[in-house]
């Protein structure tokens, strides 16, 4: 019975596609570095049947491009793919279409039922399917363990001992070999965000100026003076780690696949490091969504229901990094780089120190202007060595206007909000 249900849905999906004149324009936030969006492309749609143009979009263009079509009432854009946090304003404004029906089709395919609760984004009525998962890990070269303090474990690594870690490699080897994505294109913002605050505040906006995150910025520029300077130009870290140039590193796992899938004998994945209040870290949930008004909703649904077949779940980690979203025996010969990434992410979820932090909600358009209030406060006290007091209040006005602005809400780890998370 169940072959002949997904049989009558092939079929129909394919009498869809045939009929297709126009491509489904697929815009995402997702996948926008060229190697991955040629995988997108070449790989990971290369069976699907219909016309996909696929285009990866920053959050402000992806934001401002649906708003602005569906207000005009000209659609274009006939499938969206986003992080959790890229929705919320789509559905303040009455832009999303309901897909209710979409996950009533797919409910052979096992979903992680907490991801589909978040589709639903508070509403009784689902709002996006999720798409895939992923967050981001710290690798070390073998020839760094060696140098670990006396005591530690990857498992249970604290800041203190990652800055202790750091040093005795300097002191061994005179060079500076822990590494950060500081680059134009890096993830260093999402480290501050997801990972130092939770870690040290329990917060990543109500408490951004407060007196346990001046201590966290005092003690991250202790560390800093062990980081490699080339830091500063690394948009992925797994370059640096192949090349030696470092030898410990944080970012995200897609952009640190190459090097534990390329030489997985010579590197150890293992979680993120544990602050005074446990360890933060930041899961990454992506969905798909159909815009109202899809000029083309039937393909938009095809294209759903292929990305989240399980063999292109497979697909899309394989070649992108990013791990499935529903229920999938992972096959025996996966790279042993991407067995690695499960094992850690597994580990850095687990145990009572674990300390989720969504990734920001509700800024919609203004999500750059709230990256760059981090980015700028580490390179005014990191980089640029101004007084932290100095900078943290400076910073905390443009992050208070960016709340108040937009309105939203607090996330985890910051506790429920009535109205835009206050910045205290």
């Amino acid at each position: 019975m169940k072959r002949k249900i997904w049989l009558g849905l092939a079929l129909l999906l394919g009498g869809v596609l045939a009929q297709q004149t126009a491509p489904l324009v697929f815009v995402s936030t997702q996948f926008t570095p060229i190697e991955e969006a040629q995988r997108m492309r070449q790989v990971i749609l290369k069976d699907f049947q219909g016309w996909v143009e696929f285009i990866p979009e920053d959050n402000a263009p992806f934001t401002n491009r649906i708003l602005s079509e569906v207000r005009a009432g000209r659609v274009s854009v006939g499938l969206a793919g986003g992080l959790h946090g890229d929705f919320p304003p789509l559905l303040a404004a009455g832009a999303l279409d309901t897909v209710d029906d979409v996950l009533a089709q797919l409910k052979d395919r096992r979903f992680n039922s907490a991801f589909v609760n978040l589709g639903k984004m508070g509403t009784g009525n689902q709002y996006y399917i999720p798409w895939m998962q992923a967050t981001y890990l710290m690798v070390a070269n073998r020839q760094a363990l060696q140098y670990l303090p006396p005591g530690a474990s990857l498992n249970t690594l604290t800041y203190s001992q990652l800055k202790e870690w750091a040093a005795n490699i300097q002191q061994a080897t005179g060079r500076r070999m822990l590494g950060f994505p500081a680059g134009p294109r890096g993830l260093m913002h999402r480290f501050t965000q997801g990972y130092l605050y939770p870690s040290y505040t329990k917060s990543a906006v109500t408490k951004f100026r407060s007196s346990e995150a001046e201590s966290m910025w005092l003690e991250f520029k202790g560390l800093w003076q062990h980081v490699n300077p080339q830091s500063t130009s690394y948009d992925f870290m797994q370059e640096p780690l192949l090349a030696g140039e470092v030898w410990i590193a944080w970012d995200h796992i897609a952009r640190l696949r190459d090097a534990l899938n390329q030489r997985p004998n010579d590197f150890v994945a293992f979680p993120a490091p544990i602050g005074p209040y446990g360890r933060g870290f930041m899961p990454v949930l992506a969905g798909l969504a159909i815009p109202k008004g899809s000029p083309n909703r039937a393909a938009a649904v095809a294209a759903i229901e292929y990305l989240t077949r399980p063999e292109v779940q497979i697909t899309t980690l394989v070649q992108n990094g990013f791990f499935p979203v529903v229920q999938v025996r992972l096959p025996d010969n996966l790279p042993q780089g991407i067995r690695m990434s499960a094992d850690a992410i597994a580990r850095q979820s687990q145990g009572n120190v674990a300390l989720p932090s969504l990734l920001p909600v509700g800024l919609g358009a203004r999500g750059g202007e709230y990256n760059k209030v981090f980015q700028d406060t580490f390179a005014r006290i990191v980089l640029r060595n101004e007084d932290v007091r100095r900078v943290l209040d400076s910073e905390a006005s443009n992050l208070r206007r960016v709340m108040n602005e937009t309105g939203a809400p607090c996330w985890s780890p910051d506790p429920v909000s009535s109205g835009a998370c206050p910045v205290n």
